[in-house]
Order: structure tokens, then sequence, then C-alpha cells
């Protein structure tokens, strides 16, 4: 499940505006600015809007980690795979 600050952190890591993700993933701008303002998991929100969220991050070579996956005791996280490609472009 992904979280509104997973969503944050993978953006920045990205360095994408709003729009880009938007464009990427065919979710409105309003959208993403509401799932983003949220804390937490993102358990009221449609699946397939998180879905495509999700793929337009991974194929851009975002990582999404669960909590502890990362390391003993660490929350959710993201890590960018990609140093070239589409994170470097945008």
């Amino acid at each position: 499940m992904l979280t509104a600050e997973q969503i944050r952190a993978a953006r920045a890591a990205l360095r994408w505006e709003r729009s880009d993700l938007a464009d990427r993933s065919g979710v409105s701008v309003p959208s993403i600015k509401r799932l983003e303002g949220m804390v937490g998991p993102l358990l009221a929100t449609r699946m397939g809007t998180l879905d495509a969220i999700r793929r337009a991050f991974e194929a851009a070579g975002v990582t999404f980690l669960a909590a502890g996956e990362a390391s003993v005791g660490g929350g959710p996280g993201v890590r960018l795979d990609a140093v070239g490609g589409e994170a470097a472009e945008a």
C-alpha cells in the first residue's frame, strides 16, 4: 500500500512537478495534490488511481519499500534505481 509520504518522496527524487506525474500516470493534478496532502497509507483511495501512480513511478526507476524492508524498524520508503533514462530527463 502506498503512502502519501512515498508519493511525495518519489516525486521529489525524480524532480517531477505534479503535472509531470499527472502526464505520466493519467491521474489529475488535483487528485495528486489531494493524495499528497494526506498522511500515511492511502487506504480510502481507488486502487486504480494508486496503481497508475505506482506504474508511472516504477517505469521511471522508483522502487517502493515496505516498512522494515530496507532496514529493521525502518518505515515505508522509496529508492531511485535508475541513474539514466526518464529519471535523468525529468
